[in-house]
């Protein structure tokens, strides 16, 4: 019996640009041509993500010295009430923040006011 050619590979290298065009075509646009305002807005967004995680931190650590000092129950209910409250308010308020600035982002020329 003749020996077998090994089996050749057949992928080609153009294959990763090949599907990037493939994703063009199909409507995402031009992958390689984000702007640079894009690219600030995503920056800035994630600057304000890496801010209130801070914010959230030293929360964090002011609320467990307060629990560490607490003399009774009652305070300490109160202080994780407290807690509690203020993180939902940040939190909330944060999601706001995020989605308007991904708005903006996503939609610069949009104008605001829409009549």
């Amino acid at each position: 019996m003749a020996d077998k050619a090994p089996p050749q590979d057949t992928a080609k290298p153009q294959a990763p640009f090949d599907a990037i065009t493939e994703l063009q075509q199909a409507g995402l646009g031009n992958l390689f041509g984000m702007s640079t305002a894009w690219m600030e807005a995503l920056s800035d967004m994630g600057a304000e993500a890496m801010s209130f995680v801070a914010d959230r931190i030293r929360e964090d650590v002011k609320t467990q010295h307060e629990i560490l000092h607490c003399k009774n129950v009652s305070e300490l209910q109160q202080i994780q009430s407290q807690f509690v409250q203020k993180a939902i308010e940040q939190y909330r308020a944060e999601t706001g923040k995020l989605v308007e600035m991904g708005a903006h982002a996503f939609a610069p020329d949009k104008p605001d006011d829409i009549t």
